[in-house]
């Protein structure tokens, strides 16, 4: 049923459409495999964690990739029947499917593990079935049995996604050259959407709505980071105490620093500069600060809460008000568990600060302990 090595019996492969589940090896090993023992075509069913996810993939024969609800359908038609028939139609290119975008089940997911006071991830982009220019230095499989070469190949994954974002940050350095790396990082993460092409919340594979954990701050918007309105920067200064956080000694941070630096004491990781807010293990209230800058047009944003199920939030001034660009207003923002009965996982809202023409959004994350 995997079709992995020495698992398909060639007697009966030959000359056949072979059905393969999705699981323990890479789809084109399975066609490969299936190939080797004489079959003329496959048929890739997802299993249930792969579920609504179709990926392109350059297999060595003709193949189709099919979800799990209609693997079910295949599964129960062989079984139905003793001559099983099957074909594969020549392929054709499908123009705004929808819904899209839809979070792809490979896609890593949070919380962070190593500082869960920060949101991970922090955006997502285009990573799945992306055509683009290939290597011919090897095959469009990367396996070493796959002699043929492309111009071009269809890939998912972060090797996708990454370029994406890494050129939006050169448009927007491009633009704005004095905008520091957290600035830009802002401008992408405030400006993203959480709803797909048919205006609802974005899904995952299994067509469950999504969250914070699977998109971050949400899907890209080049356009719109172009005008973030408000940014979260950073400086060396908060980088250095994040380092603090993480229990780096003077020794070990002067490697970073030109000079002698003292970690402040207390300190709070909660407070970091971020485009969005993580509070882990939030028990009693507790105030987190953060400061925005105007990298627009003077006016006046107010602030609009989603609060988490359970959890009361109070956004401290409710108002800013910014004269010039390059201006910096702080705000805090008090967060508590309503009531003992508070759901003991991760909940989820967000922030908008929006002078009705931008509208710059941070997630809250939540866990009461």
């Amino acid at each position: 049923m995997f079709c992995h090595a020495g698992a398909i019996d060639p007697k009966k492969a030959a000359g056949k459409v072979l059905v393969c589940l999705r699981g323990l090896n890479g789809g084109v090993e399975k066609g490969q495999q299936a190939s080797l023992a004489g079959a003329v075509g496959m048929i890739l069913a997802n299993d249930i964690i792969a579920d609504n996810e179709i990926l392109v993939e350059a297999h060595v024969l003709p193949a189709s990739n099919i979800n799990y609800t209609d693997g079910l359908t295949v599964f129960t038609y062989i079984n139905s029947t003793k001559n099983p028939t099957a074909y594969i139609t020549p392929v054709t290119t499908q123009i705004g499917t929808k819904p899209a975008p839809f979070m792809a089940a490979f896609s890593s997911k949070g919380p962070n593990t190593i500082t869960p006071e920060i949101l991970k991830p922090d955006i997502t982009a285009p990573g799945v079935s992306v055509i683009a220019a290939y290597t011919e230095a090897e095959g469009p499989t990367n396996e070493d049995f796959d002699k043929r070469r492309v111009q071009f190949n269809s890939l998912s994954g972060t090797s996708m996604s990454c370029p994406h974002v890494s050129g939006i940050v050169g448009l927007l350095k491009t633009l704005y050259p004095n905008w520091s790396p957290a600035a830009i990082k802002s401008a992408i993460m405030t400006s993203a959407t959480t709803l797909d092409n048919l205006n609802e919340p974005i899904l995952n594979a299994s067509n469950i709505k999504a969250g914070p954990f699977s998109y971050g701050a949400g899907h890209v918007q080049p356009n719109l980071a172009m005008d973030p309105g408000l940014v979260y920067d950073l400086t060396p200064t908060d980088y250095l105490n994040f380092l603090c956080t993480l229990g780096y000694n003077e020794t070990l941070i002067s490697l970073f620093s030109k000079n002698t630096y003292k970690c402040p004491n207390p300190i709070n990781l909660a407070n970091f500069n971020y485009p969005s807010i993580t509070i882990p293990n939030l028990v009693g209230p507790i105030t987190v600060t953060r400061t925005v800058k105007n990298v627009g047009s003077p006016g006046t944003y107010r602030a609009k809460v989603m609060r988490p199920m359970g959890i009361s939030i109070y956004v401290k001034p409710q108002k800013l008000k910014f004269e010039k660009a390059g201006e910096e207003k702080t705000f805090s923002v008090t967060l508590k568990v309503k009531n003992a009965q508070a759901i003991k996982e991760y909940v989820f809202g967000e922030l908008i600060w929006s002078d009705n023409v931008h509208y710059v959004r941070s997630p809250i994350v939540v866990k009461a302990v």
